[in-house]
């Protein structure tokens, strides 16, 4: 072998021993790098029919529903251009509002406040409706205001704006499962989810015979008639029975409405057929405690009561799902409960049905919206004390709070409300 072919054999080897080694320490680049890479988060399942947390709605088209203009509809489609999804009649949509400066807010630039709105058309739409009443300040009180959120509603958001929404909820809805007579009771804006309910009845279950008892003072207050009316005209086994307590001296009996009084358990006496029936009622505090026992005391299963009022109620049923009523393990005995922010000091004896019915009836005042554990607005940091549930609440409590509105007190209890 002469030098120079070795000298060539050498100068190979060296050559594929570099390529090798430059090869070797790329790849080891490459598996660092791609290593520091942030690893992608793993998708979170959202239940069917809802989405988590808040997402933005842009309210599409306003209408007034009364002849006083007193209740304005907002149809209300998602910001993102995604699902709709759907919802069982009677439930409700929590809105996170940002009121602007001068609105009865405290702080200088306004600040956000929870409420809950029922929907009042049927579900399966290419929007959600609700329909909000204005709050008037009561009569004779100049020291109370009107509502907040009713008044931001109808003076400040028109089509176009944006409102923050969580998905549909609540426990009061229509069972699509009992095949059997329903029996809808609206007083006022009470309507709201007996409109959802009826509409996907007389829809998905046209041979189910639907009541609805609608209360209201005169023509004026009056919301759906023009619907109301066309849908009872379609539907035979629809029967629609709308109460005036003081009709106008321009209401006509037969046409604008069919019975003078009240909704009434007499009312119901007289004008349903026998037989069994599922019965859903929402109204005023006044037509919840009086309507609601007079229904048990009739006989009418506990089973077969739904209710939910609007504003505070002390409605108290036994065995029934939609009762605020006291955690079976309450305190028996009379405890303090301190409202640190109020600087007040109460004593808990039982009387109400849970702590939000007991701050408001001694005059401290609290958030809230859905009054059944679902929205979270009364949610409050516990700062002493024990407080229990009747049942688990739909939102998701965090460590250290409570729900006033589903939750009483198992101790001594300090809450920095």
């Amino acid at each position: 072998m002469t030098v120079g072919l070795l000298f060539t054999y050498i100068a190979g080897a060296v050559l594929i021993q570099l390529v090798a080694g430059l090869a070797l320490a790329l790849w080891r680049r490459t598996r660092e790098v791609r290593s520091s890479d942030p690893v992608p988060e793993p998708t979170v399942a959202v239940p069917a029919g809802a989405w988590p947390g808040w997402r933005d709605f842009r309210v599409v088209r306003r209408a007034f529903e009364d002849p006083l203009r007193t209740i304005c509809s907002f149809y209300l489609q998602p910001v993102d251009g995604g699902a709709l999804p759907s919802y069982k009649p009677g439930q409700f949509l929590t809105f996170q509002l940002n009121l602007p400066a001068g609105s009865g807010a405290t702080e200088p630039a306004g600040r956000a406040i929870t409420r809950c709105y029922s929907l009042s058309d049927r579900p399966g739409l290419d929007s959600y409706r609700i329909s909000v009443k204005r709050a008037a300040a009561p009569a004779g009180r100049t020291d109370c205001p009107p509502g907040l959120s009713s008044s931001h509603l109808h003076d400040h958001v028109h089509e176009g704006d944006v409102l923050r929404v969580k998905a549909p909820g609540g426990h009061f809805h229509l069972d699509a499962d009992s095949p059997g007579p329903v029996v809808l009771i609206g007083g006022g804006i009470g309507i709201t989810p007996m409109m959802s309910m009826l509409r996907w009845c007389l829809d998905e279950q046209p041979e189910r015979v639907v009541h609805l008892f609608y209360g209201v003072r005169h023509r004026g207050e009056q919301a759906y008639k023009d619907q109301l009316d066309a849908l009872a005209a379609r539907h035979e086994r629809f029967h629609l029975h709308v109460v005036y307590s003081r009709p106008a001296p321009d209401d006509v009996p037969g046409r604008d409405y069919q019975h003078t009084g009240h909704v009434d358990i007499d009312l119901l006496r007289r004008t349903l057929p026998h037989g069994r029936h599922q019965f859903y009622v929402c109204g005023s505090p006044a037509l919840m405690e009086s309507l609601v026992p007079a229904l048990a005391e009739w006989g009418v299963p506990t089973a077969d009561i739904h209710f939910e009022a609007f504003g505070p109620s002390s409605v108290r049923l036994a065995g029934s799902a939609g009762a605020a009523t006291v955690a079976a393990d309450a305190a028996e005995a009379p405890v303090e409960v301190h409202f640190r922010c109020a600087g007040r000091t109460l004593t808990w004896d039982g009387q109400d049905g849970n702590l939000l019915d007991f701050a408001e009836r001694h005059g401290v005042e609290v958030d809230s919206g859905c009054r059944s554990g679902g929205c979270g607005a009364c949610e409050t940091k516990m700062l002493s004390g024990t407080v229990r549930y009747a049942g688990k609440p739909d939102h998701d409590v965090a460590a250290g709070h409570c729900l006033l509105c589903v939750g009483a007190p198992t101790s001594a209890l300090e809450l920095e409300a």
